[in-house]
């Protein structure tokens, strides 16, 4: 079981978001609450549920069984691999390189420290 914990801390009147991987010893901070937005919509939420229930094939796939653009799934799914939840492995098939999303993490752990 892979957790990726998400700790968002009061500075100076505003909140940062510090993500720490389970794994990693590196700390990211990113441009506060507002990332945290992008990362929990619901289309985020729809593209984690697609990977892990129907396995799709490519990204290509995916952007099909969610019957959605796929220069906006392509936008989400590596904003979601930026932040760990996801990963992109690339394959070739038929002279062509295509990214299977599969998923990296089991657990999504936030913190709210003020």
């Amino acid at each position: 079981m892979v957790t990726r914990e998400i700790t968002i801390k009061e500075a100076k009147g505003a909140f940062s978001i510090f993500k720490k991987p389970s794994k990693g010893k590196e700390e990211y901070d990113f441009s506060g609450i507002s990332a945290l937005r992008q990362v929990l919509g619901n289309e985020k939420a729809r593209i984690l549920s697609v990977i892990k229930n129907d396995k799709p094939s490519s990204l290509y796939d995916l952007s099909k069984k969610l019957g959605r653009n796929f220069k906006s799934v392509y936008a989400d799914s590596k904003l979601l691999e930026r932040f760990g939840f996801i990963e992109l492995a690339e394959e070739k098939v038929n002279n062509r390189t295509r990214c299977k999303p599969k998923i990296v993490t089991d657990t999504i752990t936030i913190q709210i420290k003020i």
